[in-house]
């Protein structure tokens, strides 16, 4: 997967996946998701933040969080 098209489909389901968001990385708060607005940089430096991983980890844990999301789409 591309980073562009997991972006891409991570700012066009925003809305679905933004409770996704809080479930998986509980110590985001509502104002955070609300900040990210299906921005992956943002949710990756909130993660980094809230989580003290470093910005590679954080968006290897978005990027397996997205594939586990899509995976359960198309089933």
């Amino acid at each position: 997967m591309t980073d562009n098209s997991l972006r891409d489909r991570i700012q066009g389901n925003w809305k679905q996946l933004s409770g996704n968001v809080r479930h998986e990385w509980g110590k985001l708060t509502h104002n955070d998701v609300e900040q990210v607005k299906g921005d992956v940089e943002v949710l990756a430096g909130k993660i980094q933040e809230h989580y003290g991983v470093t910005k590679a980890e954080a968006r290897k844990q978005i990027d397996q969080w997205a594939s586990k999301f899509h995976a359960h789409q198309t089933e």
